[in-house]
């Protein structure tokens, strides 16, 4: 019988809400319209019963740039791997995840051992070792166990049976319950980095704020160092007009005010996409940090003033603590 019939029937991500008459917000996708970002850490357990044994998933995550999925199950229940594989990867979507299923018995209970001592074997070879040894002349062993149990089929393994419809259904169950509550973890992580980014971003965007005094009065000092340099060389006479010409020239090479404009953008798109209402900004939200590094290097080599590369530094830390927690943004 085919577990998660639900899910494949369904043909939308795991957990989206299902329709409602009344309009209302339920499920994931009530909590999702509220958290804009989902972090790709987290961690889920479930259990569910199916007769005498209890079904136990694990699943956990990490961050990774694709979906790296690793599965350990008991070998009854190898026949639906597929399936759960499908079923987590839709759900997860994206990151390092470790999968466990184990059985466990009910308390009261236990399981019949797959492996027995095969009885009439170790007679037969005992037998035959105190018929030898008699032959031979020679001492019986000291300790049978130790000799016996190195025979070939001295122990018989059964081959384990494969999970009936009740235990495949208590898996479903139990891995929608662990999906759901490493969904949570996520969720709950992607709140403390929406509150982190949306700092960090306020506080480049008042460093921003800050450069404009500095660029005001940086033009006449560069000026004025310029023609002192000028004075102290004892030139004749030169044309003042072509010199003023190449000063224009080269304050425009200095002049940031398109990097500023563009570095406001990035800040405010960055916003944008991180309250997108759907998860799966991580990539996005890391192309747009390389853009802003982009303009605050090129704000720091056009500065040519030391209390604006102050700045700038900072700014480069402020982005680099950007940079390192959007690679665990899902």
């Amino acid at each position: 019988m085919p577990i998660f019939c639900n899910f494949a029937a369904a043909g939308a991500p795991w957990g989206a809400p299902s329709p409602s008459p009344t309009g209302a917000k339920q499920g994931v996708g009530a909590e999702q319209s509220c958290i804009m970002l989902m972090s790709m850490t987290g961690f889920g357990k479930a259990i569910a019963e199916a007769g005498a044994k209890k079904i136990c998933v694990e699943i956990k995550s990490l961050n990774s740039k694709q979906m790296d999925l690793n599965v350990r199950m008991p070998y009854s229940f190898r026949e639906h791997e597929l399936q759960l594989r499908a079923f987590v990867g839709h759900a997860v979507e994206r990151g390092k995840v470790d999968l466990t299923v184990s059985v466990e018995s009910n308390a009261g209970t236990a399981d019949t051992p797959s492996a027995r001592l095969n009885v009439s074997a170790l007679e037969c070879y005992k037998q035959q070792i105190k018929e030898a040894a008699e032959t031979l002349g020679i001492g019986e062993p000291a300790d049978w166990y130790s000799v016996l149990l190195r025979f070939p089929d001295a122990i018989s393994t059964a081959t384990p049976e494969l999970a009936d419809d009740n235990e495949a259904a208590a898996l479903e169950k139990a891995t929608a319950d662990a999906v759901e509550a490493l969904r949570a973890h996520r969720r709950a992580e992607g709140l403390e980095l929406e509150k982190f980014f949306a700092s960090r971003i306020d506080d480049l965007s008042e460093l921003l704020r800050q450069i404009e005094p500095f660029e005001q009065e940086r033009v006449p000092k560069i000026r004025q160092r310029i023609e002192e340099n000028l004075g102290k060389l004892n030139l004749p006479d030169y044309d003042k007009g072509r010199l003023e010409q190449e000063m224009i020239f080269y304050i425009e090479k200095l002049d940031v005010n398109e990097e500023k404009q563009r570095l406001g953008k990035h800040l405010a798109y960055f916003i944008e996409t991180m309250e997108a209402p759907t998860p799966g900004q991580g990539k996005k939200l890391g192309f747009i940090a390389q853009e802003m590094g982009r303009e605050i290097n090129t704000l720091g080599s056009k500065s040519n003033h030391a209390e604006m590369q102050a700045i700038v530094v900072r700014m480069k830390d402020l982005l680099e603590q950007i940079k390192e927690q959007v690679l665990n943004v899902l």
